[in-house]
């Protein structure tokens, strides 16, 4: 188990990610498949609050390349950011300097984490990224096998597995982790069948059985895998259950998606109930051997085993949603409106900049923040013409005194008006707000849209047959609300958030004169989206498959007309 990783432990010129060290002094490491985390030698760096080491996942998953302030705001604060995030920014960088280099002298510059004119950049050595060693097993473990080397192929498998602790950039949120983390698990997904054929051809059948049992659980949409499984079984003489293990995945993509499985698995359950010869292990096959799982099994979340061979719903792939936080998250906000409303209003607005107020403190929102100051002051200056008014305190004023309080009446009259009608529809605004936001929360509807994103990512063609992204053609599927932004008509990009009917007309006409978006960031480089909304549709929009043979654009391609 783990040979090879195991040897490079025991090296004492090796460290855990086989980096050779420089004299006594080994290359600093990060590690991203699991929590965030920074290691100089063998001792492990203290990196900070949450949010200084979000900002170097960031870094990491950009490595060698320079990041501008504002797409570490976006990726960190996501819809939120603070008011000075480029200081923000700041901050966190000179804090992740100093445990970096601690030995940097005081006007020697950065080596690690240095800033150019296109961003912040940091610079890291060949192998000193726990994801990047991963990959680059991989890659030698497929070049091993295309040269038959498969002991070597298995063992740099295992090796790159190993590395895996937990869920990659485990605790940080947002579109920009969610979308690294579900290319790193799609890697690790991958590898696993990659090592899970070998462990057949090498002979090694009875003994794989429990664990493609397990990944079969984990990653139930990768036909790959239950086409291991049944052939495992085959092989060791349970012909019966590898019947009922196609029986089980059958009814799982017919009950969940009413799709048949894929051409590969219904030839390769025909063959087992001819006994195709063909289908038995190679005669010059070494002995079987005890194999052990290529890394600790980890999950998003546990994973039941059912009795039999049968799977678990897609649900249990899903992380666990809170119905009673989101329920009791929409109760509140419906609170919030109704008691912004009332309290505004019952006040006449001289309690508006206080709504305000509190809105923009628990979203950090500057405008709002700026709103609520200017409330206060009309507030200020209404209360100050009522009670500095003469006739309020003498009845009998002169005619002089008459004409000043007539005029500090008409500027009681406008302040009031004004905090009144104007807070109390800014207030009733900023309610409806948090109810569109509480609303997006349903637990229920994300989980839909994950499920389509999985079907998405692993099986296109099922994608495809069930029309996901597609609200404007007639269903059963329910997606969750995703959108094929390189498929749908113009009716349905207008409905999207914050798409103006100018907005709309711009991206179909873009798409026809330039061809299909390849992601957001791609709608951005063309620039028929801004940056702070593609962080809003970065959850909504699909991107569609191109014909076969077709390049798909990338983000760096922008063309014009």
């Amino acid at each position: 188990m783990l040979r090879l990783a195991a040897a490079s432990l025991r090296s004492p010129s090796v460290s855990r990610y086989g980096l050779v060290r420089r004299g006594e002094a080994e290359l600093k490491r990060f590690e991203i498949l699991g929590s965030v985390r920074a290691f100089d030698g063998d001792d492990e760096i203290a990196l900070g609050p949450v949010k200084q080491r979000a900002v170097l996942a960031v870094l990491l998953l950009n490595a060698n390349r320079p990041v501008s302030a504002a797409q570490i705001v976006t990726a960190v604060w996501q819809d939120e950011p603070p008011g000075n995030g480029t200081n923000v920014v700041q901050k966190y960088v000179a804090g992740l300097r100093r445990v970096l280099e601690p030995e940097r002298t005081l006007r020697a510059p950065w080596q690690l984490l240095t800033l150019t004119e296109a961003g912040y950049a940091l610079t890291l050595e060949p192998g000193a990224l726990d994801a990047d060693v991963f990959h680059d097993r991989v890659r030698k473990a497929a070049a091993a096998r295309a040269e038959g080397l498969l002991v070597q192929a298995s063992a740099e498998l295992e090796a790159a597995l190993a590395l895996w602790r937990a869920e990659p950039l485990a605790g940080l949120t947002g579109p920009v982790f969610d979308a690294a983390r579900d290319r790193l698990t799609e890697s690790r997904a991958g590898a696993l069948e990659s090592w899970a054929e070998i462990q057949l051809t090498l002979g090694h059948h009875a003994t794989l059985v429990p664990e493609l049992v397990r990944l079969v659980a984990e990653y139930p949409l990768r036909e790959q895998l239950r086409h291991h499984l049944m052939l495992a079984l085959y092989r060791t003489g349970r012909q019966a259950e590898a019947l009922a293990a196609y029986r089980d995945a059958r009814a799982y993509f017919v009950e969940e998606f009413g799709a048949e499985p894929g051409e590969p698995l219904q030839q390769l359950h025909q063959r087992i109930l001819r006994s195709d010869p063909t289908l038995a292990p190679p005669v010059d096959s070494p002995p079987p051997v005890p194999v052990q799982p290529p890394v600790a099994p980890w999950s998003p979340m546990p994973v039941p085993q059912p009795p039999g061979l049968g799977m678990p719903p897609l649900a249990a792939t899903i992380p666990p949603v809170q119905p009673r936080q989101s329920q009791r998250s929409r109760w509140w906000s419906w609170i919030w409106l109704v008691g912004a409303i009332l309290l505004t209003f019952g006040t006449c607005g001289y309690l508006a900049w206080l709504v305000v107020g509190v809105y923009a403190i628990r979203r950090r929102s500057w405008p709002n923040a700026a709103a609520a100051a200017f409330y206060l002051l009309v507030t200020l200056v209404s209360l100050v013409a009522l009670f500095s008014d003469p006739s309020v305190t003498d009845p009998s004023v002169s005619e002089t005194e008459a004409e000043l309080s007539e005029a500090h009446g008409w500027v009681w009259f406008a302040t009031a008006f004004v905090c009144w009608v104007f807070g109390t529809v800014h207030a009733a605004i900023l309610g409806a707000l948090t109810v569109r936001r509480a609303r997006r929360l349903d637990p229920n509807r994300a989980a839909r849209r994950e499920q389509a994103l999985q079907i998405v990512r692993w099986k296109p063609d099922l994608a495809r047959e069930l029309l996901i992204g597609r609200p404007d053609l007639p269903r059963q599927f329910d997606d969750g609300g995703l959108v094929d932004i390189n498929a749908v008509p113009s009716y349905v990009i207008a409905t999207l958030p914050g798409v103006s009917a100018y907005l709309m007309q711009m991206i179909v006409s873009d798409r026809a004169r330039h061809g299909p978006y390849a992601s957001v960031e791609h709608m951005v480089a063309r620039q028929v989206i801004t940056p702070r909304l593609a962080d809003s549709l970065r959850g909504l929009l699909i991107f569609g498959q191109l014909p076969d043979g077709e390049r798909r654009p990338q983000p760096g391609d922008v063309q014009h007309a």
